[in-house]
């Protein structure tokens, strides 16, 4: 079918006014909603909808797109995409995309923060305060200078935060189980056990594959120098936290700073509770690694860009589950996008319903990736609709899009 519809309304979690002026001044009508839905509201409120934009506690789950068959894509506004069941919308054609380095500096910032205030032992000093007890010590305060860092994931943050840390005057190891290239003067370990062993600080920056589940629990701490520093700002189902207390309790672990947890609240206001709470040398935080005023407009506009170009030029440039693909629309052509089962032969014979319905061909290209292949064709007339169903019935078709 043409996929004029495509250009209708998108649904967002909260209002974002940078993604809503690039996505309004396309023509694209926005509605915004405060808080995470939950499956039903989402069906609910997707009907009709082409465009959908979520944070990490909104989950788009293979139900919800099996009841919204006009979605064609959505947008993540956060770094991590585990809130999208991203094979199932690769099945169904719905494009993915986030914002993999929009934060990134907020998040690096606020790690640096909380390690220089842990290793000052700042939050014992501010709550004294606040209950009226003036306690001036230098008792277990340190510099961070000289200190050695163990970063654990060494991509986007916690390459960006091994360069900071070492201008601090930091010694910097790194552990990651994929090949990464050490920046600086920073040392990979060949193990997450031989980090812990040497790092008086540790900070976690993997990302949310289901495989990390439980990746950090009660021998990881034991194996921590004594007196080390524990900072988590990834993701919260990857660190058993009645662990983390009992190093606290016992004092193996001199301090930690959590900003993700296994169970959070859907909106602010919204009760929370954690076994780390009233706790020595404990800086807990809202998920707000991110949540910066420049962080948050960067993704914004990130996203929405993305979304913008795959409704207009059927772009999936930097999409997290299709086939990457930009192609330099003609001038005065018309846009035909097949996404398809990555079979033999699947070009050819788009080429010849072409061929067969006297479309002349400006500019072709494919991409593949995976089980799927995707072709984006511009041509010179427009297409009837007897080739677009010719298309559309194909083998191993998964979604047609014709824009004008």
């Amino acid at each position: 079918m043409r996929d004029d519809s495509a250009r209708a309304r998108t649904a967002t979690r909260e209002p974002r006014p940078q993604a809503t002026q690039i996505l309004e001044a396309a023509g694209i009508a926005v509605e915004n909603h405060v808080g995470a839905m939950d499956e039903d509201e989402l069906i609910a409120e997707l009907q009709g909808v082409q465009l959908l934009g979520i944070r990490s506690k909104t989950q788009l789950t293979e139900r919800v797109m099996a009841a919204c068959p006009d979605l064609i894509a959505v947008g993540a506004f956060s770094i991590g995409t585990n809130q999208i069941d991203l094979a199932a919308a690769a099945r169904r054609g719905i494009a993915a995309f986030n914002a993999p380095f929009s934060n990134t500096r907020s998040v690096v910032e606020m790690a640096v923060s909380e390690m220089i205030s842990l290793t000052r032992r700042l939050p014992d000093h501010n709550r004294n305060l606040h209950n009226g007890v003036w306690s001036k010590s230098a008792a277990g305060a340190h510099e961070i200078r000289g200190r050695t860092l163990g970063i654990v994931g060494y991509g986007n943050i916690g390459s960006q935060l091994s360069v900071i840390a070492e201008a601090l005057g930091m010694n910097v190891i790194f552990y990651d189980s994929a090949e990464k290239l050490a920046l600086g003067n920073a040392t990979r370990m060949s193990s997450l056990e031989a980090l812990l062993a040497q790092a008086d600080i540790v900070t976690l920056h993997v990302d949310g594959r289901s495989g990390n589940s439980g990746f950090f629990g009660r021998e990881q701490f034991a194996a921590m120098k004594q007196g080390a520093l524990f900072l988590n700002l990834s993701r919260g189902f990857i660190v058993d936290l009645e662990a983390l207390k009992a190093g606290l309790e016992n004092g193996s672990i001199g301090g930690a700073a959590v900003d993700v947890f296994p169970d959070e609240p859907k909106k602010t206001g919204d009760p929370f509770s954690s076994p780390l709470q009233n706790m020595p040398n404990v800086i807990l935080t809202p998920h707000i690694g991110g949540s910066t005023e420049e962080a948050q407009r960067d993704i914004g506009i990130f996203v929405a860009t993305r979304l913008r170009d795959y409704v207009f030029h059927a772009s999936t440039s930097l999409s997290v589950n299709l086939p990457n693909l930009s192609l330099d629309q003609v001038q005065g052509s018309h846009r035909v996008a097949h996404l398809h089962e990555n079979i033999p032969g699947v070009l050819a014979a788009v080429n010849q319903v072409f061929a067969a319905h006297n479309v002349n061909i400006d500019a072709q290209l494919l991409g593949t990736r995976g089980e799927l292949g995707y072709v984006v064709t511009d041509v010179a007339a427009g297409i009837d609709d007897d080739a677009v169903a010719a298309l559309s019935s194909m083998p191993g078709t998964v979604r047609l899009r014709v824009l004008s």
